[in-house]
């Protein structure tokens, strides 16, 4: 819960500053692609900057999650079966007690 708060507050912080920054930058600027120039405004060119570094950081989040996930379900998968070999064993009669 303190994490959540805190992560929208980091955002609501980066998103005010970048409005404040925008603000004091009026104009354009111009942007080559290699197939063509565009001319957006410098509050219209961060603001897509903003929003597509984070998609894709959630992108990148969401590949390293699956893999931590599939690792997590693995690590269950072989717990359960030490869990059961442990528990064969100790099933098992004891023979030369001497």
């Amino acid at each position: 819960m303190l994490m959540r708060i805190g992560v929208i507050g980091l955002v609501l912080v980066i998103f005010v500053l970048m409005a404040w920054f925008t603000s004091i930058n009026p104009g354009d600027m111009n942007i080559d692609l290699a197939f063509g120039t565009i001319q957006p405004s410098i509050p219209l060119a961060l603001a897509v900057t903003f929003v597509l570094g984070w998609a894709f950081g959630l992108l990148s989040m969401t590949f390293y999650s699956f893999k931590q996930a599939n690792e997590q379900r693995r690590l269950r998968a072989a717990l359960r079966k030490s869990a059961a070999e442990v528990t064969s064993l100790r099933s098992l009669p004891i023979d030369n007690a001497d």
